[in-house]
């Protein structure tokens, strides 16, 4: 039985860990927090469920295929609700979009805004679903150790049609004219950690998950995810060590195995995941002679944003908003500039908020509010906590103009978490949010390599690595690495 140490219970960590116990090696998952669940965690205060990260549920199948590997449906673990509207984009001056879940009615919206565009549409959702198809089928379960695991007739053949080369924003405003109607198609391109002026056309796929797969919720919160894949963990005999940090991984004897530290000592495994940030794995957890990269590589990494979030509990309920609330009503290409081009604190920034308790009763006290607020800003800024409460007035001063009443009043709970806290709990470089940005450069084999090159036995999972950030490709990125050890293994 070959041991394995999982560094990390993220979606990467835990999807890893469980797969290689079910294949039958033995799993010591070692996470820093005393909670589980990396950027997933939940947290409970007076009466209200906050879920700390991720907020937005695409592509099931992802989840229906891991929790299947185990002979398990997402539905033994929690129950799914698909949104409708699935987010509403509020463009200042009382205009709005509800992105309606069903397409034909999405279809008319574009038709009265934009005379013509729906029959574009349609030929851009079918671009869109070939290169999801593919996608999924041809890329994202590839490791990426070379550009020779894409070196074959199907991926070659595909690759024009992919439109790898030319960026989404190119492709969507040589066709669309609307200002609404574009940041409507550009919108899902945003998690991905870049704007859409850097990220290749190939990531139109993202508009097949939003507008034709949906945005779903799981009744309970995010973290129901997570709940169950401990579960798989657990059931399959993982020990999951909570509350201790690892602080140095080495080669054991002969290359042969790996040797991982925390204060409770050292252990010996054949293997290690590292589920864990690249980043901080690689430049201060291994010795200096085992860093696959040094400082300078990672200094020149484009990251993807960082976030200003507020977890808000409201002692009555907000009308006028739903579960997810998109609010584009100031200048996109200055807020974006301030993220990427010339970082710095925001002017008027745009923002997200999430009112989970519109669809799910369960995380708020009856007759209140459960309310997440994500203003973007950029990776690595010097915290200032002087202007966190400065943009929560203007959030909620936006906010008044669209719902017609100011809900500072109402806020009975309040928790701010922001760059430094990302670095804190999560060791996250330059207090990122979202990983590595998916740019052209920066895109499936040109990635941080999935397996080490100095430790024999060393391989990465998660957002750093491929097939890129979010929820769904946490999940594939662990089983790819736990693929590639059990390959190691036969």
């Amino acid at each position: 039985m070959k041991t394995v140490a999982v560094v990390g219970s993220g979606f990467a960590g835990l999807a890893s860990a469980g797969v290689l116990a079910k294949r039958g090696c033995k799993v010591t998952l070692y996470e820093k927090n005393e909670t589980l669940g990396g950027r997933a965690r939940q947290f409970h205060e007076g009466g209200y469920t906050f879920d700390m990260g991720p907020s937005w549920y695409w592509m099931p199948e992802v989840f229906e295929q891991y929790f299947g590997l185990f002979g398990k449906k997402t539905s033994d673990y929690y129950d799914l609700k698909r949104l409708d509207p699935s987010y509403t984009i509020y463009y200042g001056a009382g205009a709005k979009i509800d992105v309606p879940a069903d397409y034909a009615a999405l279809k008319d919206i574009f038709e009265r805004i934009e005379p013509g565009s729906s029959k574009w549409l349609d030929q851009f959702m079918q671009e869109a679903e070939y290169k999801y198809r593919v996608g999924m089928a041809d890329f994202v379960w590839k490791p990426g150790h070379s550009v020779m695991d894409f070196a074959d007739v199907r991926v070659m053949k595909s690759m024009f049609k992919l439109q790898m080369l030319s960026s989404i924003s190119s492709h969507i405003r040589k066709n669309i004219q609307s200002p609404q109607l574009r940041q409507l198609l550009e919108f899902p391109v945003l998690f991905l950690g870049a704007t859409p002026q850097k990220t290749p056309a190939l990531y139109s796929l993202m508009n097949h998950a939003d507008l034709k797969l949906g945005t779903w919720y799981p009744v309970g919160g995010m973290h129901k995810i997570i709940e169950g894949m401990v579960d798989i963990c657990r059931s399959n005999g993982v020990e999951i060590l909570a509350g201790q940090p690892v602080t140095n991984i080495k080669s054991g004897k002969d290359d042969k195995s790996c040797i991982i530290t925390t204060d409770q000592g050292q252990e010996s495994y054949d293997y290690v995941v590292a589920g864990a940030d690249y980043h901080h794995v690689d430049q201060h957890l291994l010795n200096p002679e085992d860093r696959q990269y040094d400082a300078s590589y990672w200094d020149s990494r484009a990251m993807a944003p960082s976030s200003l979030l507020f977890y808000l509990g409201l002692d009555k309920p907000v009308e006028n908003l739903h579960h997810h609330n998109l609010f584009f009503d100031a200048d996109f290409d200055k807020h974006a500039a301030h993220i990427y081009t010339d970082p710095q604190w925001p002017d008027d920034p745009l923002f997200y908020t999430c009112i989970p308790s519109k669809t799910d009763p369960t995380v708020a006290p009856v007759g209140k509010e459960n309310m997440f607020v994500l203003i973007p800003i950029a990776p690595g800024l010097k915290e200032r906590p002087d202007l966190h409460n400065q943009y929560l007035d203007e959030v909620f001063a936006r906010m008044t103009q669209e719902i017609g009443r100011n809900i500072k009043d109402d806020v009975t709970y309040k928790r701010t978490f922001s760059v430094d806290d990302f670095k804190a709990d999560y060791n996250a470089f330059k207090g990122n949010a979202y990983g590595l940005a998916n740019t052209l450069l920066q895109t499936a084999f040109l990635k941080p390599k999935m397996k080490s090159k100095k430790i024999n036995n060393l391989y990465y999972a998660g957002q750093l690595t491929t097939p890129g950030p979010g929820m769904p490709p946490s999940i594939i990125s662990g089983q790819v690495a736990a693929a590639e050890i059990m390959k190691r293994r036969a």
